[in-house]
């Protein structure tokens, strides 16, 4: 038995750990250091209908516990997508589960980039990031609105081919409220959390560090913040989740798995340890004796029945 295999729609993986959409590119970097089949699946670089040069710089900025980044989901766009960084995936891992971040400024960008990127062999899920700003609605991102949501998430899942994951913003009065109405509008899963919106100040010229002035924080600084909300929304929604939010260790991926999650991507940690996913699935089997857990399929088990005997 691989103690370490977990399966969720569309996703039979040999482990949970995977990096986050965002911090890990197209994989190509990473494979130069070690054979990324050692994952159990990769979120790729957010893919918008068209191509994005992201924001000025300078985009990001170090924290004491992490870094801000506003880096604008730079990337080549869905045709190069499908046609380049999609096939080196599958040329070079064919049995490599991917999940396809997808992202826009309105819902017809979202619907069409759904509507194709399913059809690659090696996509197996779709991550809906809802924390872009909706042009439609003045610059609100689509997921601080359950009703708008809720029309996405339906959108998407009528065209999708494959099951529909959807990210879930921290920046929200409440999450539980998002993530019932994805729920309710036929999402497959959840991903959550994304990051918290924060700022740094430059003294020596007294103006914001980033040219976007604000950006995205990340880093074992959030780690208690997506614990709770992943808490949070797992008590009150029934579908998996994979959860993240300043993973650095194999602790952190059972501390979330305490928490409901069902799988665990790893963010930040990449950029200052280009080996920490592989590091923490080796970790996980000696940690997981040292706490009488026998898979974490029987971990999963164990805190659903809590969570009914709570209901």
């Amino acid at each position: 038995m691989n103690r370490l295999a977990v399966e969720l729609p569309g996703l039979n993986l040999k482990n949970p750990i995977m990096p986050a959409s965002g911090c890990f590119g197209f994989g190509e970097d990473y494979a130069r250091y070690y054979d990324l089949n050692q994952l159990g699946s990769i979120m790729i670089k957010a893919t918008t209908l068209q191509p994005r040069y992201g924001n000025p710089t300078p985009r990001v900025a170090e924290t004491n516990a992490g870094m801000l980044n506003a880096i604008g989901l730079q990337n080549p766009g869905l045709d190069v997508v499908m046609t380049d960084k999609l096939p080196w995936l599958y040329e070079n891992f064919p049995e490599l589960p991917i999940i396809a971040n997808v992202a826009g400024s309105e819902q017809y960008d979202y619907v069409a980039v759904c509507d194709k990127i399913g059809t690659a062999p090696n996509v197996k899920a779709i991550e809906l990031n809802i924390s872009c700003p909706n042009v439609k609605h003045g610059g609100q991102a689509f997921g601080t609105d359950s009703k708008v949501a809720h029309d996405l998430v339906k959108a998407c899942k009528e065209v999708a081919d494959v099951p529909l994951y959807v990210k879930l913003s921290p920046n929200v009065t409440d999450i539980v409220e998002i993530a019932q109405a994805v729920e309710a509008a036929g999402a497959d899963g959840i991903t959550m959390i994304n990051t918290l919106m924060g700022m740094r100040y430059d003294l020596q010229t007294r103006k914001p560090i980033l040219a976007n002035i604000t950006g995205g924080l990340s880093g074992p600084a959030i780690k208690p913040v997506a614990l709770k909300m992943v808490h949070q929304v797992a008590q009150a929604v029934d579908l998996p989740i994979i959860g993240m939010g300043g993973v650095m260790t194999a602790q952190d991926v059972l501390e979330f798995y305490l928490a409901g999650a069902s799988a665990v991507a790893v963010g930040t940690a990449n950029f200052s340890d280009p080996y920490v996913c592989p590091n923490i699935i080796n970790e996980l089997p000696e940690l997981m004796d040292k706490y009488g857990i026998e898979s974490l399929e029987e971990l999963r088990k164990e805190v659903k029945k809590e969570k009914k005997e709570n209901a």
